[in-house]
C-alpha cells in the first residue's frame, strides 16, 4: 500500500489523528507548568524545585525515547502510541491525588516514561506514512497539534486552579487527555505497510557520530526547547509577583500566545517544502530571539506581544527542524528522528530547571540573557547544518530511502 499523498482521505485522516495525539501529549506533558506557583506554595518549595515537576517528566521521556522507537518497530507504532496515551491519562489522574511533592515527582517521572511511547514514535510514524511530497506540511500539522495541546492544557488548568485548586486542575487535564485519546484511537488510519526493522542501536549511533551536519541539527531542538520551556516556567513566577500580581486565570489568557505556534508550524512546514529548510529555520530562530527581547519591558501588553512572536518563532523552527532530521539522516532516519526527540526533551529537562539559577540570581533580565545565549547557539548549529548539507550530492525524492520508525 503506497504512502499517503497530499489531498487523499488517508492523508487527511492521518493528519487529524496525529494532531490529536499532539494535543493530548503536550497537554499531559506540560500540565504542571502554569501551576508552579501553586505547587511552590502548597508543598513549600522554591521555583527551581517546583520546576522539577516538569523536568523529571521530560527527562525520563528523553532517556526512554530511543527504546520507545524500538518498541514501535517491534510491536507496531499505532499500538505503542495507544498504550502510551492510556497510561499517561491514568497517571495524570494519580498526580491529582499525590499526597507529597516526592510522590508527585515519582508519578510525573512515570508519566514521562509513558509519554515516551507516544512522542518517541509519533514523528517517525508521520515520516513513515506520508509521501515525501507532503512530509513538511504533515509534520507542520503534527507540531501544530502540539501547540494546540499546550495552549488548551494551560488555559484549562489556569482557569480551574483559580476556582477549585491545583488538584482539580490536573484532573481536568486528565479528562482532556482522555477525550483526545478516544478520538485518536478511532480516527488514526491503519499503517500503509508492515513496520520494517530499523538499524541496530550500535549502527545508528555510529552513523550519527560520523555525521557533523546531523549532530549540529540535533543540537537545535536541545537548545531551543530548553530556552522555550525555561521562558514559560519562570515567566509564570514573574507575572504572579509585583508589579503585575495577576491571577492564574489571566496567566492562562497569556498562554493563548501558543496559538501563534499552531499557525506558524503549518506555515513553516509548507514554506520549507517550497523554499528549503535552512532559510525558514534561521528566520524562525531570529523571530524567536526578537520576541524574547520584547518581554523585557515591565508592561503586560509588550510581554504578551513578545511571547506571541517568541512562540511563533519556536514552533516554526521546531516544525522545520523536525522535518529536516530524517532527511539529513537519510541513511538512518529512524535513529535520526528518535535522537531529535531525545534532544528536544533533554533540553526541556536540563534548561527548564537550570535557567532557574538565572531567575534567582538576576530576575527576568538575567533569565532572558541566558535564554538568548541558547537561541544564538541554536542559530549557529542551524548554520553549520546548512553548510554541511550543501556539500552533499543532491538526492532525488524517488532515491531517498523509505523511513521506518
Amino acid at each position: 500500500m503506497p504512502r499517503h499523498l497530499p489531498g487523499t482521505p488517508g492523508y487527511r485522516a492521518l493528519n487529524v489523528g496525529m494532531a490529536l495525539i499532539g494535543l493530548a501529549a503536550f497537554g499531559l506533558l506540560y500540565a504542571t507548568q502554569p501551576l508552579l506557583p501553586r505547587l511552590s506554595a502548597h508543598f513549600a518549595v522554591d521555583a527551581t524545585t517546583a520546576s522539577l515537576s516538569l523536568s523529571v517528566t521530560t527527562g525520563t521521556l528523553a532517556l526512554l525515547v530511543v527504546p520507545a522507537t524500538w518498541l514501535g518497530q517491534r510491536f507496531g507504532r499505532r499500538r505503542v502510541m495507544r498504550a502510551g496515551l492510556v497510561a499517561s491519562v491514568v497517571l495524570m489522574f494519580a498526580c491529582a491525588a499525590a499526597p507529597t511533592f516526592a510522590t508527585l515527582l515519582v508519578l510525573r517521572a512515570a508519566s514521562g516514561a509513558a509519554l515516551a511511547a507516544v512522542v518517541g514514535v509519533a514523528m517517525g510514524h508521520v515520516a513513515a506514512e506520508v509521501h515525501p511530497s507532503g512530509l513538511g506540511a504533515a509534520m507542520g500539522l503534527y507540531v501544530a497539534g502540539n501547540s494546540v495541546g499546550g495552549v488548551t492544557g494551560r488555559l484549562v488548568s489556569s482557569i480551574v486552579v483559580d476556582v477549585a485548586g491545583w488538584r482539580w486542575a490536573l484532573a481536568a487535564i486528565g479528562l482532556l487527555g482522555l477525550v483526545a485519546t478516544v478520538l485518536f484511537w478511532r480516527l488514526l488510519p491503519p499503517p500503509t505497510g508492515p513496520v520494517t526493522a530499523g538499524p541496530s542501536a550500535a549502527e545508528g549511533r555510529a552513523g550519527v557520530w560520523r555525521d557533523p551536519a546531523l549532530l549540529a541539527l540535533l543540537a537545535v531542538p536541545f537548545l531551543l526547547m530548553g530556552g522555550f520551556v525555561a521562558a514559560y516556567n519562570f515567566l509564570t513566577y514573574r507575572l504572579t509577583a509585583a508589579p503585575f500580581d495577576v491571577s492564574e486565570a489571566v496567566i492562562g489568557a497569556v498562554f493563548l500566545t501558543y496559538l501563534a505556534g499552531t499557525a506558524a508550524s503549518a506555515l513553516a512546514g509548507r514554506a520549507a517544502d517550497r523554499v528549503g529548510r535552512p532559510p525558514v529555520l534561521l528566520a524562525s530562530i531570529a523571530l524567536m530571539g526578537a520576541g524574547l527581547l520584547l518581554t523585557l519591558p515591565p508592561w503586560l501588553p509588550t510581554i504578551a506581544l513578545g511571547l506571541l512572536i517568541f512562540t511563533a518563532g519556536f514552533f516554526g523552527a521546531h516544525s522545520t527542524a523536525s522535518g529536516w532530521a530524517p532527511v539529513v539522516g537519510a541513511a538512518r532516519p529512524a535513529t535520526a528522528g528518535a535522537l531529535y526527540v531525545f534532544g528536544y526533551y533533554a533540553g526541556s529537562s536540563v534548561f527548564g530547571a537550570a535557567v532557574g539559577i538565572g531567575w534567582h540570581a538576576g530576575g527576568w533580565p538575567l533569565t532572558v540573557a541566558l535564554i538568548g545565549v541558547l537561541i544564538a547557539l541554536a542559530a549557529l548549529a542551524a548554520t553549520l547544518t546548512a553548510v554541511g548539507t550543501s556539500r552533499r550530492p543532491a538526492v532525488s525524492r524517488s532515491e531517498r530511502p523509505k523511513v521506518s520508525a
